[in-house]
């Protein structure tokens, strides 16, 4: 792992089992997607990358742009290339291909099957998930947590 990498899944592990609550970001409470990064990065830098307005759960559909990866290039830095993921990682998922990216995950150890990943999984919970081939598939960007914080945030 690098970076901040084997601090940043042990943080998601602690997430696991934490109910999906849309917009939430609170371990053991309830979180979505990006809740589930926001606490991580909370709990290894201390503050907020940024505070999201209000979001509906089809957020990105009608938005310009990537939001999610543009939020993520502000606060990861450029993306990885999807072969030099680690655990650790951040992965940033798009549902289509023509559509923007609306899911997140942190890349957690393999097990006997191959790869895995955590993520909350809408109407259930923070779970781990194998990183079959369809996932694979959606991967939009790979980021690396940095050693410090990019830049302060600014409402």
């Amino acid at each position: 792992m690098t970076g901040r990498g084997a601090e940043a899944l042990a943080l998601a592990e602690t997430f696991l089992g934490t109910p999906y609550r849309h917009q939430g970001s609170t371990r053991g409470i309830g979180c979505d997607c990006l809740g589930l990064v926001r606490g991580v990065w909370r709990a290894l830098y201390g503050r907020e990358p940024e505070l999201p307005p209000p979001y509906r759960r089809d957020w990105a559909l009608d938005a310009p742009g990537e939001p999610l990866i543009e939020a993520a290039e502000r606060h990861f830095g450029p993306a990885l290339a999807a072969c030099a993921r680690a655990p650790g990682d951040l992965l940033v998922f798009r549902w289509t291909a023509e559509g923007p990216a609306t899911h997140a995950g942190i890349l957690a150890l393999p097990d006997e099957a191959g790869e895995t990943f955590i993520h909350a999984y809408e109407q259930v919970a923070v779970t781990r998930s194998p990183l079959v081939p369809s996932w694979r598939r959606r991967i939009a960007g790979v980021f690396r947590f940095p050693m410090e914080p990019r830049q302060p945030w600014q409402p």
